[in-house]
């Protein structure tokens, strides 16, 4: 290229490059001077996912826990595309955009839900999210390789790039909603020793393998957040690791963004891989590597003094107050220019509305994305199926959908269709056969709403909202309302407190005569079959804690009565299965 041509390419491109710079310094220097206001305590509990409010200086609580790596996740049915694993299989970057770009769409709705009802300091309602996983997908046991692009280096990097263009949208220095790759690196299972294994890798692999989608995503993609791994790098926990967090991602790719460590992977550091003496050397360790912000499960449950860590490493001297306002200034900058907090001209506020949320254009995306993602490996002219063929469909599976949401779904998605009835639906002509085999070793289904019925007979569970308040429950019901299973839409009710319990109430009605197995999750309570308990949960089921299910002979048309309760804290999703 002559030197003609690139003096015109660099004249278009400086106005680009000077803007951002001007929106970035603009956006710190707002953050700068938020944070300069803050008192020791009020800095020290933005540095959790749970940010609380802080209305002396117009701040609204903001929860740095969202989740949308195959859609997005919240209080309301959303749609559900393809996992990340069979999107990769589609080899198509440009629907692997279109598909984050709705998925975007759908986090900016449940931002404005939780604008409307106050509940902004519930997960699911910021504007970054902590996806794509860009982890390599080597080893077929890790059973998270589903959320990733699969083995390939370059292929991981493309369809990385791909999904955090789409979700940030067409300008990375004022995203739509950050994107945060993760996890930071050389994080590729197995789950059972991720708190504390100790990885070793060379130079050559972590270049060739493990930092090529990373690479991508910060540099060309222009991520605004990156996630930090729960395992330790060649001797270093991912989250301290001056290689990774120093070396490579501010130092050789000029990282401007934040850092958000996966949760409770900044407690491993003295917990699990003893590298830190104590909690408070931990968050040291993390925040001086440039750790910004810490994910802690245990800010689901009763509220916890998490902060004291941090305050007591600061009165050690192992903290300085520069490492921490360092670590705000970054997490305000983005929450200006996401355009969470007002101020910065630059960025238009404009709401996303509620309608926006599984629109039939987004469920004709999702069939389209999966459609894609289907691989033929071999026909011997038995495709394409005619009509009137006679079918069996064979399997524990065959007609079961929970399954086929994958990790990472919300439970309340749209609809989801099975293999049984989508080929009863694509072939209305066709014998389809059932036949189950064996019971699922797996998951049940959610039960449907036409198989409960509320205390006054109409579908669904009668749901009572109670707010807690100084530690008490409320005797009166704040909300009375009518659900179509074991779901909870406290997050999208304003009247309902932060803090609350619901309690169901109603019958389960067999449609069929027959043996069933049922289990619940995240909930207490019993469902009674000749007056005595047949389905009994004493204990709050966790978060990925599986499911059992227990052989109950129901007859059809019977009501079968049930109450069950549940309250915040609990890590497990409330559900009825069968």
């Amino acid at each position: 290229m002559c030197r003609a041509g690139i003096t015109l390419i660099l004249a278009l491109a400086m106005p680009v490059l000077v803007r951002a710079a001007d929106v970035h310094a603009d956006a710190q220097a707002r953050a700068r001077a938020l944070v300069a206001q803050m008192t020791m305590d009020e800095k020290i509990g933005q540095l959790l996912n749970v940010a609380p409010a802080l209305p002396r200086l117009g701040v609204p609580a903001y929860n740095w826990w969202t989740e949308s790596l195959h859609g997005a996740i919240g209080p309301v049915p959303t749609t559900n595309f393809p996992e990340p694993i069979g999107l990769a299989a589609s080899f198509d970057a440009p629907l692997m955009q279109e598909v984050a770009a709705a998925i975007s769409v759908e986090v900016r709705a449940l931002h404005t839900l939780g604008r409307q009802t106050g509940h902004l300091g519930r997960i699911g309602t910021g504007l970054n999210t902590w996806s794509p996983n860009i982890n390599i997908f080597r080893d077929p046991r890790w059973g998270r390789g589903q959320e990733t692009f699969g083995e390939d280096p370059h292929l991981t990097a493309v369809l990385g790039v791909s999904y955090i263009r789409g979700m940030q949208g067409p300008d990375p220095v004022l995203p739509l909603v950050v994107a945060t790759p993760k996890h930071f690196a050389v994080h590729s299972g197995p789950e059972s020793t991720r708190h504390s294994a100790n990885v070793m890798v060379s130079k050559h692999d972590l270049e060739d393998t493990y930092l090529p989608a990373f690479r991508a995503a910060i540099v060309e993609a222009g991520a605004g957040s990156i996630m930090c791994a729960y395992n330790r790098v060649n001797g270093q926990p991912a989250c301290g690791s001056d290689l990774l967090m120093k070396d490579v991602l501010r130092g050789a790719w000029g990282f401007k963004g934040y850092v958000v460590s996966d949760c409770d992977a900044v407690s491993d550091i003295s917990e699990h891989h003893k590298y830190a003496t104590d909690p408070a050397a931990a968050v040291a360790v993390a925040l001086q590597a440039g750790t910004d912000n810490e994910c802690s499960t245990r800010t689901l449950g009763e509220p916890q003094d998490l902060g004291a860590r941090y305050r007591e490493a600061w009165q050690r001297g192992l903290i300085g107050m520069d490492d921490i306002d360092r670590a705000l200034v970054r997490l305000f900058s983005a929450r200006y220019r996401n355009g969470d907090l007002a101020g910065l001209p630059q960025r238009e506020r404009k709401a996303v509305p509620l309608g926006a949320i599984d629109t039939a254009a987004h469920r004709a995306l999702a069939l389209k994305a999966a459609t894609s993602s289907l691989v033929m490996l071999k026909n011997d002219g038995v495709l394409p199926l005619k009509p009137g063929v006679k079918l069996a469909v064979i399997g524990p599976l065959a007609d079961a959908t929970r399954v086929l949401r994958g990790n990472y779904s919300s439970t309340i998605s749209a609809p989801p269709v099975s293999v049984a009835e989508g080929l009863r639906r694509a072939l209305p002509q066709a014998q389809v056969k059932l036949v189950h085999g064996a019971a699922s070793i797996t998951d049940g289904d959610l039960v449907p709403v036409t198989a409960l019925r509320t205390p006054d007979g109409k579908p669904g569970l009668r749901a009572e909202y109670f707010n807690r308040t100084d530690g008490k429950f409320a005797s009166q019901a704040v909300v009375t309302r009518v659900e179509h299973g074991l779901h909870s839409h406290a997050v999208a009710l304003k009247e309902v407190a932060d803090h609350n319990r619901v309690v169901w109430t109603g019958y389960l009605v067999a449609p069929e005569t027959g043996t069933y197995r049922l289990g619940v999750s995240g909930v207490q309570g019993a469902l009674t079959v000749a007056g005595k308990p047949a389905v009994d949960a004493a204990a709050y089921s966790k978060w990925g804690e599986p499911l059992t299910l227990s052989e109950v002979r129901l007859e059809k048309g019977q009501r079968y009565p049930l109450r069950f309760h549940a309250e915040t804290g609990s890590t497990g999703v409330p559900g009825l299965y069968w």
